[in-house]
């Protein structure tokens, strides 16, 4: 699917496969969270830092350190949804995003994401580099706030 910038907001559009979704016919909450990093990678990749590049070349790793989602209605096999990424905020070695995800102007769910900077010769944490530091603020949305459901 194509992706695109809107604002501060990092936006593209998956389709609901018969693979996401459980015998009840919604969508599996655990696929929910495949999803995400599925966004997060097309998210790097449209900043010109593709994982393949970023992980396996640069030895740059990202990994997810928490990540808690609020359900607000169900997804269903068939539907596009939109899946919206911001950045609250980016520190030393670390950022929280921000994902909203949804059909039209119905979120079905929302999800706050912290990610560490680590090195993969030493799997311990440490500071952007520069260049991807300057990437992400690009998308900086300090009124992302609290990604809960009002």
């Amino acid at each position: 699917m194509a992706a695109l910038v809107t604002g501060r907001d990092f936006v593209t559009e998956r389709i609901v496969r018969f693979a996401d979704c459980d015998p009840a016919g919604i969508v599996y909450f655990p696929r929910c969270f495949d999803l995400l990093n599925g966004v997060v990678e097309d998210w790097w990749a449209a900043m010109d830092f593709p994982w393949r590049v970023t992980i396996t070349e640069r030895r740059v790793g990202l990994p997810t350190v928490a990540l808690t989602a609020t359900f607000v209605a169900p997804s269903f096999l068939g539907e596009r949804l939109t899946c919206r990424l911001s950045v609250a905020r980016v520190g030393r070695s670390s950022a929280e995003l921000r994902h909203t995800v949804g059909v039209g102007d119905c979120p079905r769910f929302r999800a706050a994401q912290s990610v560490v900077c680590t090195s993969l010769e030493t799997h311990a944490a440490q500071p952007w580099p520069d260049d991807l530091r300057a990437a992400m603020t690009a998308y900086l949305d300090p009124s992302a706030g609290d990604a809960s459901c009002t």
